[in-house]
């Protein structure tokens, strides 16, 4: 079947759909891709729409009226908003889990227990609804402990707490902001991953492993971040651990996914720790990929995305796929942050983009078309070649072109696979 003039949407804002966005523009055979509701970066080669990622029903309408071919929905508001049931049932084509076979990933707690079920490695834990139970567990928890909100959001969600009294704090401060669950582990220290599989619910493929760098400071000092850097493939993942991660971790959830009747559709991301005793524990499961590892790991897969994607939405991909063709390269990725600071313009993005890859967060732009930053995580910036070691000297040297206000981030992603 011919290939072409097909018609893309993207659902959601930031770097991870910034990444796909520019995959789908670069090819001959894509006509348009829209984003809902996107940022200003990606206005440059795609078609903006202001609409809520929630408002699942518009986005259904406005698929249906512009013949969208093919919906990517990265969103967790989207996916929560269960658009892909409604996306199916108006005979829609949709790569994206359904919200029943996302939650897992989603609702932190879900993801726990179910872990918990599945006799998978994990952390020790604790789900809390009530302020002074989860102040009583901190009293006799060894230390030091992670706390996160139940739902990921943009602000402060998770903490490494060192002491009773620091944690207490936070316990306290998440109820009286209106969190209603929070979860308690203890932290495991090692050598922190993402692995990812494509499937349709039935069948899956490993895409790509990450070696993730999720504090804000090098050493893995500072706060607890979604994500600051990844070099991929993470080459400290053995054949042996990423086949216990395939069998005992991705097919025991999507197996038990498909027995509930929701299997799940989309790419699936594992994230945990190599322990020092040589195993493996599972922190979480994640919806897509990563905001700061998207690039990356798009980077190295060969395969075109649409008829991929499209294949998973179909129920063709057990037929068309035997393998996924990932390249030999490697990429390596970092996050710029301004902190607290908004409204610096970033110079040196012309010049770096020649070079590297460079997907936004939040920026916005000002009358004279510069980028501003918003606070927070701004850039991520992400080069990919033919080693490690040379990928990691070229992205460092676009790093420092790279300049704003209050400019972070780590220069250890990557320092020691000479």
């Amino acid at each position: 079947m011919e290939v072409k003039n097909k018609k893309i949407l993207i659902v959601g804002s930031s770097a991870k759909e910034h990444a796909l966005a520019k995959v789908f523009a670069g090819y001959d055979f894509v006509e348009k891709v829209y984003a809902i509701p996107g940022n200003p970066a990606m206005a440059e080669f795609c078609e903006l729409v202001d609409i809520r990622p929630s408002d699942v029903a518009k986005i259904l309408e406005f698929a249906v009226e512009n013949a969208v071919d093919l919906t990517i929905a990265a969103d967790e508001q989207a996916i929560k908003a269960d658009i892909t049931t409604i996306f199916q049932e108006n005979e829609q084509q949709i790569f994206a889990p359904s919200a029943e076979s996302a939650c897992p990933a989603i609702s932190k707690s879900v993801g726990k227990r179910l872990l918990y079920k599945l006799h998978i490695p994990t952390p020790r834990f604790g789900i809390f609804e009530k302020s002074q139970l989860a102040l009583d567990y901190l009293k006799k928890c060894d230390y030091p402990v992670v706390i996160r909100k139940d739902e990921a959001s943009a602000g402060a969600d998770r903490q490494v707490c060192n002491s009773i009294r620091t944690a207490s704090v936070f316990v306290e401060d998440l109820f009286l902001s209106g969190e209603s669950k929070i979860i308690l582990e203890s932290f495991v220290y090692g050598h922190e991953f993402i692995y990812y599989v494509i499937t349709d619910g039935y069948h899956f493929l490993p895409l790509t492993s990450c070696a993730n760098y999720k504090f804000m400071e090098d050493g893995s000092g500072g706060i607890l971040t979604p994500g600051m850097g990844v070099y991929c493939p993470d080459y400290k993942i053995s054949y042996e651990i990423e086949q216990q991660i395939l069998n005992q971790v991705v097919q025991p959830v999507l197996s038990c996914l498909e027995r509930r009747g929701t299997p799940y559709l989309g790419i699936l991301g594992i994230e945990g720790v190599l322990t020092e005793d040589g195993g493996y524990s599972v922190l979480e499961l994640k919806t897509f990929l990563a905001e700061h590892d998207a690039q990356a790991v798009l980077n190295l897969i060969n395969e075109n995305l649409y008829t991929l994607f499209e294949a998973c939405a179909i129920g063709a991909f057990a037929d068309d796929y035997e393998h996924i063709d990932v390249s030999d390269n490697s990429s390596v990725s970092c996050v710029l942050s301004s902190g607290k600071i908004s409204d610096s313009v970033i110079e040196g993005l012309d010049i770096a983009e020649d070079e590297v890859d460079i997907n936004h967060f939040n920026t916005k732009r000002n009358e004279f078309f510069e980028y501003l930053t918003s606070g927070g995580r701004s850039i991520v910036l992400t080069k990919t070649s033919s080693t490690l070691t040379r990928a990691r000297e070229l992205l460092y040297e676009n790093v420092d072109v790279i300049k704003f206000s209050g400019k972070k981030y780590r220069s250890d992603i990557c320092k020691f696979t000479d």
